[in-house]
């Protein structure tokens, strides 16, 4: 019990300081926009496969895509997780091109039964990164004046959040929720520098910070297709949220700089609807699915309704373990692989862009037999609507510790 109460502590001084380190995840130029780039918020062996998780059951991964997953936990198990990436980007605006490189901490979590038929999960995990740094020289309209323009925004949201499940019926039928608390910050900066000596820059700062909770309501039903096959259904649903925001402003024009602090604008969050499905064969074969869709076109953003439509994703993935309880380390590796689709939720000008992806990624088991290294490797093709839009493409690396051990068995002597 002493060791659970330590990395408890542990985790809670780690939770505390994560915001620090989820701010750095893109360089997108998208990302001026709305809240930013959405992250991917599947766990270790989920990544690997597209990114599903709605319709996903393991006892060895902690599932927060689900709630009612956390059921699946052995009743003697504490698992721990933590993970990290990195990511090199290219951009295309048809003229000028950029390479760069990110990277950091993505989230944590432990999980835990309270009873045999009931479980629990806490952590914290991205929702959001804003990141990009851009500009170009320019001349102004009504004179021979050159100036550069400049923009450059930092920040992202993120949760803390605290999960509970329960088996309501033989293992078969389970419900749980997430109740998160929502956090974080956004800023945005427009600078004009001037090759008139005698011209003030104009700076402009908007700065939105957010403090609110989010629910995830979560079921899972585990049908049996024979002795060693299942087939698992789940279902996940989120309601939409006015956020808790206030918009700091700071303007500088002809050297004189003005302050304004806002309150009460409406900042949402929409409704969510997610539903998977796998299919798992003799703890060997795991095939799935999931499908998200959520009603961006409602929510408001600084008071208003047309930044946003509508976004729905598809992805698709697969587990394959040669031999789970042999000996030989390459056959009890865990090999994945998945796809995924989405279009974006940003509404920029009339236009957006589109997301395709692929994955591949290995399970990598520790000498104890229940600890697992999860790498997965994902390129990702934004395809905007347009030409004159940026093009990006993304190689992704995430890699994630599944710390899994009996915390809770009790030896017995003869």
């Amino acid at each position: 019990m002493l060791k659970i109460k330590s990395i408890i502590l542990v985790a809670i001084c780690i939770l505390s300081q994560m915001s620090l380190f989820a701010q750095n995840n893109t360089n997108s130029p998208y990302t001026r926009f709305g809240y930013g780039e959405l992250a991917d918020r599947s766990f270790g062996a989920g990544r690997a496969m597209g990114g599903i998780g709605y319709g996903l059951r393991s006892s060895k991964q902690i599932n927060p895509l689900n709630p009612a997953s956390y059921t699946s936990i052995d009743s003697m198990t504490f698992i721990f997780d933590f993970g990290a990436s990195a990511q090199l980007s290219w951009f295309d605006d048809g003229q000028n091109k950029q390479n760069n490189y990110n990277g950091n901490i993505e989230y944590l979590a432990m999980q835990f039964p309270l009873h045999k038929r009931v479980a629990m999960s806490i952590g914290v995990l991205p929702y959001s990164y804003v990141g990009y740094d851009f500009g170009a020289l320019k001349k102004a309209e009504d004179s021979d004046l050159n100036y550069i323009e400049n923009f450059v925004g930092t920040g992202g949201l993120n949760e803390v959040y605290a999960g509970l499940s329960i088996d309501v019926w033989k293992k078969r039928l389970s419900v749980g929720a997430n109740v998160g608390y929502f956090f974080g910050n956004i800023t945005h900066e427009r600078n004009l520098s001037f090759s008139d000596s005698e011209t003030y820059p104009v700076y402009r700062k908007q700065r939105v910070d957010v403090k609110d909770i989010k629910l995830d309501l979560g079921l899972q039903y585990t049908h049996p297709v024979g002795l060693k096959e299942s087939l698992n259904f789940g279902l996940v649903y989120s309601p939409s949220n006015k956020l808790n925001a206030t918009s700091y402003d700071i303007e500088s024009l002809n050297n004189v700089a003005k302050a304004d602090t806002v309150t009460g604008l409406g900042f949402d969050i929409p409704e969510s609807y997610g539903f998977g499905v796998s299919y798992v064969k003799n703890n060997k074969l795991t095939l799935g699915a999931d499908f998200l869709y959520q009603t961006w076109d409602k929510a408001k953003f600084f008071d208003e309704t047309s930044q946003f439509k509508n976004r729905m994703r598809l992805a698709l993935g697969g587990e394959y373990i040669p031999g789970f309880a042999e000996k030989s380390f390459l056959k009890r590796v865990s090999y994945r692989g998945g796809i995924h689709y989405s279009n974006s939720y940003l509404n920029i000008n009339g236009n957006s862009y589109k997301e395709y992806g692929a994955s591949v990624g290995f399970g990598l088991p520790l000498v104890d037999g229940r600890s697992i290294i999860n790498l997965s490797f994902e390129y990702v093709k934004i395809k905007p609507e347009i030409s004159t839009m940026i093009d990006e493409q993304y190689l992704r690396f995430t890699v994630n510790y599944t710390f899994n051990e009996r915390w809770f068995f009790k030896w017995k002597l003869d």
